[in-house]
């Protein structure tokens, strides 16, 4: 096992829930992000579709985070919520900063890019490779709480007390050392 696959995930820290499906045309489970997804060279959110949730969802939440980043914390590449439950896919592009693609209720809050929108996979060459862990949340209420000056950390301790079920897909980006 490497040292990658031994650090926490986010929601390790969360109680369980129950899972439901997530899949992607552009990020296969455990496989290298296409350079659409990467932050030098794209920089655009993936599809997502999501089923099997429980009946009664409200409202979805997607974030993007990378646990693998040497912050001590981790990186929040992308969180958005209050995504009406009727939604349950988003194509390639929603996460883009005019969110044209995006549910009109739906909010997005800064990533640590210091960005309201998708935040491509840039880890520093030589650090290994990067999990970056695609999740979308089923949650309780039509409105989680927040606005859109919320942290990604805001978001996700009210998504803590009000997620019905959870969706992951991980897709992994390594930057060669001298690259």
């Amino acid at each position: 096992m490497t040292e990658y696959e031994r650090r926490p995930l986010p929601h390790d820290f969360h109680p369980p829930v129950p899972a439901f499906s997530v899949e992607s045309r552009e990020v296969t489970e455990g496989k290298p992000l296409g350079s659409a997804q990467l932050h030098a060279e794209g920089n655009i959110s993936p599809h997502l579709r999501w089923e099997g949730f429980p009946a009664g969802t409200k409202s979805f939440a997607v974030t993007c985070f990378d646990p693998d980043a040497p912050t001590g914390s981790g990186f929040w590449h992308w969180s958005v919520f209050d995504i009406p439950a009727t939604v349950t896919e988003l194509p390639s592009g929603a996460g883009t900063g005019d969110m044209k693609d995006m549910p009109a209720e739906a909010v997005h809050v800064r990533n640590d890019f210091g960005t309201r929108d998708f935040g491509g996979a840039a880890p520093p060459p030589g650090d290994g490779p990067h999990r970056y862990v695609f999740t979308v949340y089923a949650v309780d209420a039509e409105k989680l709480g927040p606005d859109a000056d919320a942290s990604p950390a805001v978001v996700g301790f009210n998504l803590r007390f009000r997620t019905l079920a959870r969706a992951q897909l991980i897709g992994v980006h390594e930057v060669p050392a001298g690259g």
